[in-house]
């Protein structure tokens, strides 16, 4: 809950959902849904007026520093230094990972592969573009085998190749993992998954798959006909004719 000039505001309001292992849930919504609030709860960077939510057997409201061993975030807005290179990013946060010193090069070198930031591997962050940026953010997410990754529109700023490269990336990680994914994108969401949940004003509209909502709430093609002034030949009897 939030305080502002027009009164309490209720973000996120009785969200019940359960996210399982080996499979990526995507929270779908327009901006100001509640998606961005609810990855805010669950990496404790807010806390929650009421409520509880729990990873593994572990509360979000009392066991935070366990939760993080094994969490990877992406954030909606990049957060990097920039006096520090792509490489000594991913090295500051393998480290607070915990992956020993003798596998954090390559650790890095597999990533930066993944990724597609080979190249920009002694680049500082300042000099690099939005796309990169969150190349970046993403790596930082997947370092260290983190177990739940929470990822907060991670294809943002990107060009289309970039989006579809990453796309088969996040794929590819789910193995043993807990994904949560979300974004305004419907066929992101339809792509990437395995379940998606559809959030409005803070609450939880549906969730289920793709192809059971589609099933459920779908409502089928619009088809537009334009009508236009053609000459004598091919003249439809009404002087007009449909073309599609």
């Amino acid at each position: 809950m939030y305080h502002t000039n027009a009164g309490p505001k209720v973000a996120v309001s009785s969200l019940d959902l359960n996210f399982y292992k080996n499979q990526i849930t995507c929270l779908l919504g327009h901006n100001g849904a509640g998606k961005t609030t609810t990855i805010s709860m669950l990496n404790g960077l807010t806390k929650s007026s009421a409520g509880d939510a729990k990873v593994g057997k572990f509360s979000v409201t009392t066991d935070m520093a366990r939760i993080r061993q094994t969490l990877g975030v992406c954030p909606q807005h990049d957060v990097l230094f920039k006096v520090l290179t792509v490489f000594e990013h991913l090295q500051l946060f393998a480290r607070i990972k915990g992956i020993p010193e003798s596998k954090i090069t390559p650790a890095i070198d597999l990533v930066l592969q993944e990724v597609g930031l080979t190249e920009k591997r002694n680049e500082f962050a300042f000099k690099m573009s939005g796309g990169q940026k969150r190349k970046l953010s993403l790596a930082i997410a997947f370092m260290g085998d983190s177990t739940i990754v929470v990822l907060d529109e991670p294809t943002s700023g990107m060009d289309p190749f970039s989006r579809r490269a990453t796309w088969d990336l996040i794929r590819s990680k789910k193995k043993d993992r807990i994904i949560l994914l979300t974004t305004h994108f419907m066929d992101e969401a339809d792509l990437l998954g395995d379940r998606i949940a559809i959030m409005s004003e803070g609450n939880l509209k549906c969730a289920g798959s793709s192809l059971f909502l589609k099933k459920e709430f779908g409502v089928g093609y619009n088809m537009t006909l334009e009508k236009k002034e053609v000459g004598t030949s091919g003249m439809a009897p009404s002087g007009k004719r449909a073309l599609l």
